[in-house]
């Protein structure tokens, strides 16, 4: 039986601290990569409410697009409690075997303040309960990370942390993924997540022991 996965990503403002969604993209794909389901939904509730937290966001130069991407209908605007409920339904309808994000904290943790600040915190936790959770930024840790021929090319194009390691955002993942130094991701939820899929069916086809989430240890 095929088994089917969810990755979503977000896009926030009001810092790190408190993040707060206004853009969450998903599909549903396969280990393959191939995808059977998409949506991208800008949140009412922090995209047109929050005008002051707005002009905090990351990438904010890019909310003239939303506007022109909702007008346009090639985005949809929904209130958060309603992009709860879709991811809910697509869990079920698909039967997902996991949840996933490119440093799944990050999400997680924005995920669950928008909840919290939208409901008064009657409401603490957006995904739906029981779904396994994973990360692909833990998977590539263990195991793209790993490789002398990734390593040596983060050193030749100076892709490196502040420590002198390999990067592993997405991004250069996926720079390295396709021989293209100089591709940039766009930054808006939908179409990061159809990069962070790819690097999900990457990590899988190395067929190495590598952890799934950053709860536990490893998983085979």
């Amino acid at each position: 039986m095929k088994n089917y996965y969810l990755t979503i990503d977000t896009e926030t403002a009001n810092g790190l601290n408190d993040p707060f969604v206004y853009d969450i993209g998903g599909a549903i794909h396969d280990k393959k990569g191939n995808v059977y389901e998409t949506f991208s939904f800008v949140i009412y509730d922090i995209f047109v409410t929050c005008k002051d937290y707005m002009k905090s966001a990351y990438y904010a130069d890019k909310i003239p697009s939303y506007q022109k991407d909702l007008d346009n209908g090639n985005r949809k605007m929904v209130r958060f409690s309603t992009a709860k409920k879709h991811i809910r339904n697509l869990c079920e309808k698909y039967g997902v075997t996991a949840i996933i994000a490119h440093n799944m904290r990050f999400d997680y943790n924005a995920l669950n303040t928008t909840d919290r600040y939208i409901s008064s915190s009657k409401i603490r936790y957006f995904l739906p309960y029981g779904t396994p959770i994973w990360d692909t930024l833990a998977m590539a840790r263990d195991t793209i990370g790993k490789q002398k021929s990734y390593i040596s090319w983060c050193n030749e194009h100076d892709f490196l942390t502040k420590a002198g390691k390999p990067k592993l955002t997405a991004e250069v993942l996926y720079r390295y993924m396709i021989g293209d130094a100089d591709y940039n991701e766009s930054h808006t939820a939908l179409e990061d997540v159809l990069i962070e899929k790819e690097i999900f069916a990457w990590c899988i086809r190395q067929h190495k022991k590598m952890r799934k989430t950053y709860w536990k240890s490893v998983d085979k």
